[in-house]
């Protein structure tokens, strides 16, 4: 075991997945480009409030294993009892011994930063790819979710981690109109005052985009494990997405003129890359604008949803989600998607689940957040 250390330890953890999963056809190899800008601290701003470990198993002269460690320091300054994190584990064949040493090494990490606990796996934020696969192993994650085999969930069950929560994901079909729960719920309108949707408007993106962030930070206050965007990492987000945005599958609800709340769909990336192993060049780049741009990919993700808190009582809330769900629905259908992924949403969330359900859509995956009080 021992800690990455310069750009050579730095392309060996990048590259460990990509051999681990070369079998696996559940696994979709994340692009390689994007994965090094996420590790580094001069182009992800999440660094710019917290710092991260990054240690790799070996055999010998040959990886096996690799985990990262992180502290968060806005969640400390809200919280000083808040948990260390580990994230981004892998390990050769879910070896149990090499899982405890990965695990050990972060833990290492979080009691040198003064933690009690630990909480993973967080790949770097609950913000970003989080959860551990606990059910759902034969279908392909959507892009932004993670993929793991069954053996690590049972390691981590074995060395003493025990469920801090759970965090679902939802298949949604697009066949047919609106479903009788979404009719009935926008027919019997109960909010008082004008409220429309739009869509994004992108010639404004920037602004847009602060809009966003602050009905989320806002909506997803109260919920557990709530780490707010921060406005660069907002703007560093949706400029990596900029090829995937579409404006008509982002819906802003609107009271009275003013933005109320947000629905947000965008093309699943890891359709259009599947088969690319992760990297675009020579001729992949070509293909991928070729399948964004012809209509290539047939799925979608919807990663983000909510309603400012002052409208999250009663019926109003529903009606607020159905009316920018149902521009959205129009929109995907009208686009040719068949279907698509919703969440991940938290478990015991479950005005949302209900919606969700409501609409049509049926459990797909569930992800594990695990913790463990450090001796």
């Amino acid at each position: 075991m021992r800690p990455v250390a310069g750009r050579a330890d730095r392309q060996v953890f990048l590259n460990l997945p990509y051999r681990l999963y070369g079998s696996d056809p559940n696994w979709i190899a994340p692009l390689r480009m994007e994965r090094r800008q996420h590790l580094d601290p001069r182009r992800n701003p999440w660094f710019e409030h917290a710092e991260a470990g990054f240690f790799v198993a070996w055999r010998g002269k040959k990886p096996v294993g690799r985990i990262s460690a992180q502290i968060d320091w806005l969640t400390r300054e809200r919280d000083p009892s808040a948990p260390a994190q580990f994230g981004m584990l892998e390990a050769e064949g879910g070896d149990l011994g090499t899982i405890a040493a990965l695990l050990a090494a972060a833990e290492n990490f979080a009691r040198l930063h003064g933690c009690g606990r630990i909480q993973g796996p967080f790949s770097l934020s609950i913000n970003d790819e989080c959860g551990l696969l606990i059910d759902g192993f034969d279908t392909p994650p959507a892009m932004m979710m993670g993929h793991a085999p069954p053996e690590y969930g049972r390691a981590l069950d074995t060395l003493g981690y025990a469920k801090a929560k759970d965090l679902v994901t939802y298949e949604l079909p697009l066949e047919g109109g609106l479903s009788p729960v979404v009719e009935r719920t926008l027919w019997r309108s109960a909010v008082p005052g004008v409220m429309t949707a739009r869509t994004l408007r992108m010639d404004l993106l920037q602004e847009e985009v602060a809009i966003l962030v602050e009905i989320f930070n806002d909506a997803w206050s109260g919920n557990w494990g709530f780490v707010p965007f921060t406005q660069s990492e907002a703007q560093y987000l949706a400029a990596s997405l900029k090829p995937l945005i579409r404006p008509e599958l982002i819906s802003f609800a609107e009271l009275n003129g003013e933005p109320v709340g947000v629905f947000a769909a965008i093309p699943d990336l890891n359709e259009a890359i599947r088969g690319f192993r992760g990297r675009l060049l020579p001729i992949n780049w070509a293909r991928l604008l070729w399948r964004l741009k012809t209509g290539g990919v047939h799925r979608f993700r919807a990663p983000l949803a909510g309603v400012r808190k002052r409208q999250q009582r009663g019926f109003s809330s529903a009606e607020i989600m159905y009316r920018m769900f149902a521009q959205v629905l129009g929109a995907l259908q009208r686009g040719g998607f068949t279907g698509g992924e919703v969440g991940w949403i938290l478990e015991d969330n479950r005005p949302m689940r209900r919606m969700i359900e409501g609409a049509g859509g049926r459990l797909r995956k569930t992800y594990r957040i695990y913790e463990r009080t450090l001796a």
